[in-house]
C-alpha cells in the first residue's frame, strides 16, 4: 500500500521512540524518525505528548528482552486512558518473536523486523486506516538496500551504517538470526551520504556494522574497511571517522594501516574478544586463541603507541571454570584494555550454547563479573593517569550533565573529558590540558590559545 501523507489528518501526530541496545539500534531509530515524519509524524521528547509509541529493541541478553516488557506494560496502561495512542514494536525482539507478541500483548498495534524498517510508515497507515493489529516481518534483507530518510539525534557527530547482519555463527549470539547475513552497503553510497553530514556542518562519522570490520568482501569488487576508511578520510570537513563493532578475525593488515595513516581516523579500536581462555573461545566459535588476539594488539600499538583499545567481554560462558575465568582477567591486566564491556552470559533462543550442559550458577556469574569490573576498572585508570600533563584535542559535545559550569567532550581515542567551559564551546575542536584522570574520565583545562579564540577569561 501507498504512504500518501493525505490520507492522514491534517494536524502533526507526535511520535516517541524508545531505543534499547547497540549503536546499530540508535542508526536505526534515527531512519524511524525520518520514515514517520515522511507521515506526518513530529518527534516528541515526552512520551506523554506521544500519539505514537515507538519501542526498538535489543534481543543480546534476557535482561534486555525482559526490559521490552516492562515498558510495554507501562505503555499499556497510558493506552487504556487513551485508547487512540499506537504502540508498535521493531528491533531485534520483534524480529525473534514476530506475530507471538501480538497474542502476548494484545494492544500492541504494529510489530515490524529488522529487515523491513522501511515499511514502518505503512504498516502503521494500515493499522490506523483498518483499525486492527498489524504484524510484518522479512527473513531476509531486501536485495536491493532501500536509502531510508533519517532525523539525526546529534548535530555533531552522525552514524553512518555501512553493513548489515553478521555471518558468524558464535555459539551464545542471536545477532545472525534476528540481523541476517552480511550484506555491505556500496562505498559510492557511503560516501554520498557522509558528503551531506560534512555539507550540514557534521564533524565526525562512526561507521556501524554488527561485524563493520567484514565491510566489502561480498561487493564486487571486493574492497575493505581500509579503503572505505581512505575514501571517507578525503572528506575535509570531516574531522573524525570512527567504526564499530568488528570481529578479531576480520582486522586486516590494510584496515590497522588506514588508521594509521588517515589523518582524520581516529586511534580507537574496539575489538570484542569475549573471553581470555582458548578452550572458551573454542566453544564460543569465535574462530581464533588468546594469542593471535594478542599478536593483532601487538600490531596495532607497534604502529600508535598511543591508541586505545576497548573490548567485550562475557563472564559464566557455559562450563566456564573458575581457573578459566581467572584467564580473561589475567587477559585485561596483560593487554590493558582502556575499558570495557562486561556481561555475564545469558542464554538466548536460538543459539547453541542456550542448552548445554554446565550453566553457570546466576550467583556465580555475578560474583566473576564484579570481580571482573574492579580489575578492568583498576586497569583503566592506570591508563587514563598517562594523559595527566598532556595537552589533548577534544571534540565538544555540550554543557557536563553534573555541572553546567563545565562542558565535556571526547579525545580522538574516545575518553570523555570534562573542563571549564560555556555552551558556546559546543561542536568545536579544542585543545586541553589534562589536570586530573580517574577510571571513567578525565579534567582538564582549555589551553591558553583556545581560550582566547573562545574568549573565556
Amino acid at each position: 500500500m501507498s504512504t500518501d501523507p493525505s490520507q492522514l489528518e491534517k494536524s502533526a501526530k507526535r511520535v516517541f521512540i524508545e531505543t534499547l541496545g547497540c549503536q546499530m539500534n540508535k542508526a536505526d531509530s534515527e531512519n524511524m524518525f525520518g520514515l514517520l515524519g515522511e507521515i506526518g509524524y513530529e518527534q516528541t521528547l515526552d512520551e506523554k505528548n506521544a500519539d505514537l509509541l515507538v519501542l526498538n529493541t535489543c534481543a543480546i541478553r534476557e535482561g534486555a528482552e525482559e526490559k521490552v516488557y516492562s515498558y510495554l506494560g507501562v505503555w499499556g496502561k497510558r493506552k487504556r486512558k487513551q485508547p487512540n495512542l499506537m504502540i508498535a514494536v521493531g528491533g531485534c525482539v520483534a524480529q525473534d518473536k514476530g506475530e507471538s507478541l501480538l497474542t502476548r500483548i494484545p494492544y500492541v498495534d504494529v510489530v515490524f523486523g529488522t529487515h523491513n524498517l522501511h515499511r514502518l510508515p505503512d504498516l502503521v497507515m494500515q493499522a490506523q486506516q483498518e483499525k486492527r493489529q498489524v504484524a510484518e516481518l522479512f527473513q531476509e534483507l531486501p536485495e536491493d538496500l532501500p536509502e531510508l530518510p533519517v532525523i539525526r539525534q546529534s548535530d555533531l557527530s552522525a552514524w553512518v551504517s555501512i553493513i548489515y547482519g553478521c555471518d558468524y555463527n558464535c555459539t551464545y549470539c542471536i545477532v545472525p538470526y534476528v540481523r541476517g547475513r552480511e550484506k555491505s552497503r556500496t562505498p559510492e553510497v557511503i560516501e554520498k551520504e557522509c558528503l551531506e553530514l560534512a555539507a550540514s556542518g557534521y564533524l565526525e562519522v562512526t561507521l556501524l556494522g554488527q561485524n563493520v570490520t567484514a565491510y566489502g568482501h561480498d561487493l564486487n569488487p571486493v574492497i575493505h574497511l581500509g579503503d572505505l576508511i581512505r575514501r571517507v578520510g578525503k572528506i575535509d570537513q570531516l574531522k573524525r571517522i570512527r567504526f564499530m563493532t568488528g570481529h578479531p578475525r576480520d582486522l586486516q593488515d590494510g584496515i590497522i594501516d588506514a588508521i594509521n595513516e588517515v589523518e582524520n581516523a581516529c586511534e580507537h579500536f574496539h575489538i570484542p574478544i569475549q573471553a581470555g581462555n582458548d578452550r572458551t573461545l573454542k566453544r564460543m566459535a569465535r574462530g581464533y586463541q588468546v594469542d593471535f588476539y594478542k599478536r593483532l594488539i601487538e600490531k596495532i600499538r607497534s604502529k600508535m603507541p598511543d591508541a586505545s583499545i576497548t573490548s567485550d567481554l562475557i563472564v559464566g560462558f557455559p562450563g566456564e571454570t573458575e581457573a578459566e575465568f581467572l584467564d580473561t582477567v589475567r587477559l585485561v591486566e596483560d593487554v590493558a584494555f582502556d575499558a570495557c564491556n562486561t556481561a555475564a552470559y545469558s542464554p538466548r533462543p536460538h543459539t547453541h550454547s542456550a542448552s548445554w550442559e554446565g550453566q553457570v550458577p546466576e550467583s556465580e556469574k555475578f560474583e566473576r563479573l564484579r570481580y571482573l569490573n574492579a580489575v578492568i576498572g583498576e586497569v583503566s585508570n592506570r591508563i587514563n593517569k598517562r594523559y595527566l600533563g598532556r595537552k589533548v584535542e577534544v571534540l565538544v559535545e555540550g554543557l557536563s550533565q553534573r555541572d553546567a559550569s563545565r562542558v565535556m567532550g571526547r579525545t580522538r581515542t574516545n575518553k570523555i573529558v570534562n573542563f571549564d567551559g560555556d555552551v558556546s564551546l559546543k561542536g568545536k575542536l579544542v585543545d586541553v590540558e589534562i589536570l586530573s584522570a580517574n577510571t571513567w574520565a578525565l579534567r582538564g583545562s582549555l589551553c591558553a590559545t583556545a581560550r582566547a579564540t573562545a574568549n573565556i577569561k
